[in-house]
């Protein structure tokens, strides 16, 4: 029976994530110049408008039915290790994404309310899915998040697929709900709204990766359900690709769409 992909990687022992880290070299050269590009157009691109049309927010955290939720908190994205570090280091790094989102763990456990993580997850019968979209067959290709099986750690600790051990104690210290795994980019096939209702939770503070993609994705849908949703944008990053800056259109629908768009610095001095 003939799978319906051709991964390389899969019949070559030789292939290793280091590889697959090192084939995103060129993507991130690509980047460099996108950067350079925007810089040139402007300034700072991710500025806020200096004459907004939008009506501002009016959204007030409620500590009793608010709840964190960090998407992807996991080594393929966070880490210089990670198979995507190539294509989304740049924006991490500028936007000090790792930093403010391990201070959004320590203020919203300091403030006592609701934590929760969505994660990404692969299984090998992931791989043999009959059709894909672009992202898919990338992450696919490079090993991104992919685990032994539904019911194993085997190879887990420290893996792609792994939380950044920065967050371990946030997430590992009993209290964090860890949701059941999403498949693509949104959070409708998992447990997650599920979680936060029997939290009496209907207010979402929504941080982590990627902005254009999983970030984005949970923002439509918990709001699609009925949660009021405010996104921490410097606690988010992209890729940057020859397609185009996944940041800069992430910020932009968060502010279409997002009963709320706040910095870390503003979360913080909320919760505290």
């Amino acid at each position: 029976m003939s799978c319906c992909h051709n991964h390389d990687h899969d019949n070559d022992p030789k292939f290793t994530r280091r590889q697959a880290l090192t084939g995103t070299a060129a993507l991130a050269a690509a980047a460099t110049g996108l950067v350079a590009t925007s810089a040139q157009a402007q300034d700072n691109p991710y500025a806020e408008p200096a004459e907004p049309a939008l009506p501002p927010s009016d959204m007030k955290i409620d500590l009793s039915r608010v709840a964190l939720v960090v998407t992807d908190p996991q080594n393929d994205f966070l880490s210089p290790d990670g198979v995507t570090w190539g294509v989304v280091g740049a924006s991490v790094e500028q936007h000090n994404t790792v930093g403010n989102i391990e201070s959004l763990f320590k203020a919203a456990k300091a403030a006592g309310i609701t934590v929760a993580v969505s994660p990404h997850y692969y299984y090998p019968t992931d791989h043999g899915w009959k059709f894909e979209g672009a992202l898919e067959k990338l992450m696919h290709k490079i090993g991104m998040f992919d685990r032994k099986g539904p019911l194993s750690l085997e190879g887990f600790e420290g893996s792609g697929a792994d939380f950044l051990d920065l967050y371990k104690p946030y997430i590992n210290d009993g209290k964090t709900i860890v949701s059941s795994p999403h498949k693509l980019y949104g959070p409708e096939h998992n447990d997650l709204a599920l979680q936060l209702r029997k939290q009496g939770v209907d207010q979402v503070i929504l941080a982590g990766m990627s902005a254009n993609l999983c970030t984005e994705s949970h923002m439509r849908e918990l709001l699609e359900q009925g949660f009021e949703v405010a996104v921490v944008k410097d606690a988010t990053a992209a890729a940057m690709l020859p397609e185009g800056d996944g940041y800069l259109a992430a910020l932009i629908n968060f502010r279409y769409m997002a009963n709320a768009v706040w910095t870390t610095e503003e979360v913080v001095a909320m919760l505290g």
